[in-house]
């Protein structure tokens, strides 16, 4: 990599040569995903994963992640039928893909504090394996009891501690993907024994969040071990990813909050003896396109109003009137009826922190707001949802403001969550990489087989 010696607002050296690393993060549950429409592929048919990853294996993706929901979403008790549900397992549907793709990474969301160390180790050495090389971990935590549930443990991990089980699980499943030696199965059926004496080591933690005793079950890969991507933007997010991530998925995508980020994360990174290059930063962002500027201003306003529909409003605002409001026209004025005094219901399962108190206080804003403006059910609900900065633009457009991201090293480039399949992905294999191509940006071919060869990091070591 050549870079100048002038370090940039990152920390980090202007690379003027700095590539752009993409990955498409295939969610499974949100809005983010417009599922309505017949231009959309059915989202749980295995034909439409197999379009996907060769459709993005032939735009030169460095790799194709999953989402993964423990426990279908539930809106007081009832299911939440506005999300796609019933995909299959994430391992189980990479191995799957690894069958019919070549080059490109198939990364699994897995969750550190619903699983054990030894087995879900296991199971991502053995895709990493299928796939010669071409597995990686998504590491997520959860602290909701209600996802708990369907394993006979809810409640049982304070939210502060979440990171503390994710750090010990993962540094357990690092040790066991290193206790194999380079040279440890025999060469030949003459040996004496299958695997030489010794050079597979039994591993023993016992912490007070992770216990084991375990041997590993499956050899390294050409890659080593699965690469480590790590979700998550609280200082204990912040500081796994530091310790033990590859790659960093986060939703700083506003450039100045990019900045920040990178900056922060490079100075922890220091502080565990890791170099700036052993980490790459990959936000998480949707892109909106088109011919003009005006018709990806007028797509993108479209996207917003399919994402937030009026049945989404009302299920919206269910969760915090804490009351079924199905009778309510979402084109009408605010529910009349007073809001339940109970905090948000979790059986959403993806209430953020900050919004599990106050509620009253919320609720309280939104209804000034609503009178101020006179704002229907619907244009509320829009207003107020969080959302993720987009990038709207022409190809050309969005190619030299993504140029500059990576080139004063605030991202190494992006995870793009798609809100239309497969069109949405189609635009951007077809129109954005050649733009991101014709600027030096972007690779005109893999230069390597596996995970790690395509984001260009080092070799693992024990």
């Amino acid at each position: 990599m050549t870079t100048t010696t002038s370090p940039g607002p990152t920390g980090a050296p202007y690379d003027p040569n700095a590539q752009v690393h993409l990955g498409v993060f295939y969610t499974g549950v949100g809005p983010q995903l417009i599922w309505t429409g017949p231009a959309t592929a059915p989202h749980v048919a295995v034909e439409t994963f197999v379009r996907l990853a060769q459709l993005l294996e032939r735009g030169l993706f460095d790799a194709f992640f999953l989402g993964e929901g423990l426990r279908v979403r539930e809106n007081h008790g009832r299911v939440y039928d506005l999300d796609v549900a019933g995909r299959p397992d994430a391992i189980t549907q990479l191995s799957a893909l690894a069958a019919v793709t070549e080059r490109i990474g198939l990364v699994a969301t897995q969750n550190t504090t619903y699983n054990f160390p030894a087995d879900l180790a296991r199971r991502l050495a053995s895709l990493d394996l299928l796939s010669d090389g071409r597995a990686g971990w998504n590491i997520v935590t959860t602290d909701n009891a209600w996802t708990g549930a369907n394993f006979r443990h809810g409640g049982w991990l304070a939210h502060e501690r979440r990171y503390e089980r994710a750090t010990q699980f993962v540094e357990a499943a690092k040790t066991l993907w290193a206790s194999w030696e380079p040279d440890a199965i025999a060469e030949s059926g003459e040996a004496k024994s299958w695997a030489r004496p010794g050079a597979i080591r039994d591993v023993e933690r016992d912490t007070d969040l992770v216990r084991l005793r375990a041997r590993a079950t499956v050899p390294a890969s050409r890659q080593g071990r699965p690469v480590l991507f790590q979700a998550g933007d609280s200082g204990g997010g912040r500081e796994l990813a530091a310790r033990h991530a590859d790659v960093v998925f986060s939703a700083n995508t506003e450039y100045d909050k990019a900045v920040a980020y990178a900056a922060d994360l490079r100075a922890r990174l220091a502080r565990h003896g890791r170099s700036p290059d052993s980490l790459r930063i990959l936000p998480g962002a949707s892109v909106i396109l088109g011919d003009t500027p005006e018709e990806a201003r007028e797509r993108a306003e479209w996207v917003r109003n399919e994402q937030i529909s009026p049945p989404r409003a009302i299920a919206f605002l269910e969760q915090y009137w804490d009351a079924d409001l199905s009778a309510y026209d979402p084109h009408g004025p605010l529910p009349d009826i007073e809001p339940g005094e109970a905090e948000l219901d979790p059986s959403r399962g993806t209430i953020p922190i900050e919004r599990r108190t106050g509620k009253l206080a919320l609720i309280a804003q939104w209804r000034e707001l609503a009178a101020a403006e006179n704002l229907s059910i619907l244009q509320l609900v829009r207003r107020v949802t969080p959302q993720h900065r987009s990038f709207v633009g022409t190809p050309s457009q969005v190619a030299d403001e993504w140029v500059h991201y990576v080139r004063t090293r605030a991202v190494d480039g992006f995870n793009i969550t798609p809100h239309l399949v497969p069109s949405s992905l189609e635009d951007i294999v077809d129109k954005l990489v050649p733009q991101l191509q014709e600027r030096g940006a972007y690779r005109t071919a893999y230069e390597g087989t596996t995970l790690r060869d395509h984001l260009a990091l080092p070799t693992p070591t024990s």
